[in-house]
């Protein structure tokens, strides 16, 4: 696979030669192309003249920033080639941060920073400092398009990894939007909800989970090629939960993932043991020892 960008990461006066690759494959969704429904002839798309109607060639194309209602700054190719950075091979590390401060709204785009082998050393040396600290490296990269991207420096396994961030100004603020607060909750239902999050808890695996819309898609594009016929149990959107029955809901849901009950009932038999009820028991057992003992002992006196 072809290296996107080839270049150096430095942090301080040390320079490690490494070349950047792809961490995510590319969505498997479904393409499909606009076809004339009379001769399924595709569509060609053309650039019309909002006024005249015109189809506008190529050579006449520009391209231009609204200021005001139809009122446009036209940019010319030497404008965006005095505005681009120069080529840069290197992500300078501009700062290291915990790696606990970074929100995961800033991440982006994933890739793996391969070393060079001159730089084998180097590279391992940065990867365990980094991942023993649990900071990440704070950066800038130019990639191909001229653009300048924030970047963080962290550690997967054992690859030093590059993740393209998102500048402050792209991310919205959870205060933009209204939020409830939690006085209403009652330590019950925050109780029976933490128990219903411990039940469904497991291991993270990616590959347990499918895309149920493109399976259906490719389901029904395999039928129709075939000319037959595919049909799928219709879902019905679900209604939100009212308040009234917020706990009742709750325990089902327990009761459905299959722990809730069981550990319920545990809970019940230790508690139970735990009280003073165990003690009689036991002492009525061993009263049924010795009245069987004494029984034995007058029907063998009985027998002689």
């Amino acid at each position: 696979m072809a290296a996107i960008w080839k270049g150096a990461l430095s942090f301080g006066l040390v320079n490690i030669p490494v070349a950047l690759q792809s961490a995510v494959r590319r969505s498997e969704s479904i393409s499909f192309r606009q076809l004339d429904s009379e001769d399924l002839t595709p569509i060609k798309q053309q650039r019309i003249n909002a006024n005249t109607g015109e189809v506008v060639p190529w050579e006449r194309i520009v391209k231009g920033y609204e200021i005001s209602k139809d009122t446009y700054v036209v940019m010319t190719s030497d404008d965006f080639s005095q505005a681009a950075l120069p080529s840069s091979k290197t992500i300078d590390v501009l700062a290291f941060v915990a790696a606990s401060e970074v929100d995961p709204r800033f991440y982006e785009t994933p890739y793996y920073l391969v070393p060079d082998k001159s730089g084998q050393k180097a590279y391992a040396l940065l990867r365990e400092a980094v991942r023993e600290s649990e900071m990440l490296g704070i950066g800038k990269i130019t990639l191909r398009s001229n653009s300048q991207h924030l970047a963080a420096v962290h550690v997967v396994d054992n690859a030093l990894m590059l993740s393209i961030l998102r500048y402050g100004n792209e991310v919205i603020g959870a205060d933009e939007y209204a939020f409830p607060d939690k006085s209403d909750i009652k330590p019950q239902e925050l109780k029976m909800a933490e128990q219903l999050i411990s039940n469904l808890a497991e291991p993270f695996d990616p590959n347990q989970y499918e895309d149920e819309y493109r399976r259906n898609l490719q389901q029904i594009i395999d039928a129709k090629s075939k000319n037959e016929t595919v049909s799928f149990t219709e879902q019905t959107e679900p209604e939100a939960t009212r308040v009234i029955d917020l706990v009742a809901r709750l325990k089902e849901s327990l009761e459905k993932t299959g722990n809730g009950a069981s550990k319920t009932r545990k809970g019940a038999s230790k508690r139970t043991s735990g009280s003073g009820s165990s003690k009689p028991a036991s002492r009525a057992k061993s009263g049924s020892k010795s009245a069987t003992k004494k029984a034995r002992k007058t029907s063998q006196r009985r027998s002689a």
